[in-house]
C-alpha cells in the first residue's frame, strides 16, 4: 500500500518517506508549496500543491492509491483570508467549524478527524520511523547539573501551563527565569531571540514537550542537528524533551554535534512526580 506524505518544510518529510521506502513501501508526496524543500521530496514521486487547494491535494492521493498519509513537516498557520481555499477546503472547513479559529492542536485534531472521514488514515512520522522517537535519559557526554534539572523543571510547569491553552511546545528558562517561550514563530526563530535576553552566569536551557492531550499524529516536537546549532548560538547548556514524545531527526549527528559543543541532550518525563511537583530528579 502507497504511503502518502504530505509534506511541509525541513528534513522530516524526506525521512519519513525513506523509511517507508526501506520498509518496502511505495510512498508519494503531496508537496505543500511554499513550504516542502524541493531538495528534500525530489527523489520520491510528487505533486506540488498549494495549501489551500485540499481537492486536488486529496485527488493526487486518491490517484496514486494512498490510504494511509503522514503529515510531516512544519506549516506556518496562515490566516483563513490568505488560505484561499478551493472548493473542497472551504466545505472541509466548514466541517472543521469553530476549531478552524482556535489554536494549532485544536485545528490540526479536526483536520485529522476529518482526513478520516474522507477515508484516509492518519499515521503519526513516529509510527514509520519508529527509531527516531526520542529514548529516555542522557545521550551526550555532558549532563545537567542541579542548577540545569531546576531550569528543566520549570521549564515543564512552564509549559503544561501554556500547553492547556494550546500555546507552544517549548521555551528557555536560565537560572529560574523564562527568557522566552514559542509561539507562532516556532523554535527556531523563538531561539534565535534568546541570546540578546540571557543573564550573565551559566546559561539556560531549552525544554520542548507535547502538549496536554495533543493528538500525536500531528505536529509532534521534532528537535535536530539545526537545534543543537541554534541552542549553541544562544549561549544555552543543553535541551530537554519528551521521551518518546519528540522526534530527533538525524540522531547520531545531533547528538556528536552536542557533544562537540560541550551540550546536553535529555529525554524526560514530565508525568514524573518530580516534574509534577515543580523540582528537578
Amino acid at each position: 500500500m502507497t504511503l502518502g506524505i504530505v509534506a511541509g518544510g525541513g528534513p522530516l518529510p524526506g525521512q519519513v518517506a525513506g523509511a517507508a521506502r526501506a520498509a518496502g513501501r511505495g510512498v508519494f508526496v503531496v508537496a505543500l508549496e511554499g513550504y516542502a524543500d524541493a531538495r528534500v521530496i525530489g527523489g520520491f514521486p510528487h505533486a506540488v500543491v498549494r495549501l489551500g487547494a485540499v481537492g486536488a491535494a486529496m485527488a493526487a492521493l486518491r490517484r496514486a492509491g494512498c490510504v494511509e498519509i503522514v503529515l510531516a513537516g512544519p506549516v506556518r498557520r496562515p490566516s483563513l483570508l490568505d488560505l484561499r481555499p478551493d472548493a473542497t477546503g472551504a466545505k472541509l472547513l466548514a466541517r472543521v467549524g469553530r476549531a478552524a479559529f482556535a489554536g494549532d492542536d485544536g485545528f490540526l485534531a479536526a483536520i485529522v478527524r476529518v482526513l478520516g472521514e474522507e477515508g484516509f488514515r492518519v499515521l503519526g512520522a513516529h509510527e514509520v520511523m519508529a527509531e527516531a522517537l526520542a529514548p529516555a535519559g542522557l545521550l551526550t557526554r555532558a549532563a545537567p547539573d542541579v542548577a540545569a534539572l531546576a531550569d528543566i523543571a520549570r521549564g515543564v510547569a512552564v509549559l503544561r501551563a501554556l500547553g492547556a491553552a494550546d500555546v507552544g511546545q517549548a521555551c528557555v528558562v536560565q537560572q529560574g527565569i523564562v527568557l522566552a517561550v514559542e509561539a507562532i514563530e516556532g523554535t527556531d526563530a523563538m531561539l534565535a531571540r534568546v541570546a540578546e535576553l540571557a543573564r550573565p552566569g551559566p546559561g539556560g536551557v531549552l525544554v520542548k514537550l507535547v502538549k496536554p492531550g495533543q493528538d500525536r499524529r500531528a505536529d509532534l516536537p521534532t528537535l535536530g542537528a539545526e537545534t543543537v546549532v541554534q541552542a549553541r548560538g544562544a549561549g544555552l547548556r543543553g535541551v530537554a524533551f519528551e521521551a518518546a514524545g519528540a522526534i530527533l531527526i538525524e540522531r547520531a549527528a545531533m547528538v556528536a554535534m552536542a557533544d562537540g559543543s560541550g551540550l546536553f541532550l535529555l529525554g524526560i518525563d514530565p508525568e514524573s512526580p518530580h516534574y509534577q511537583q515543580g523540582r528537578p530528579v
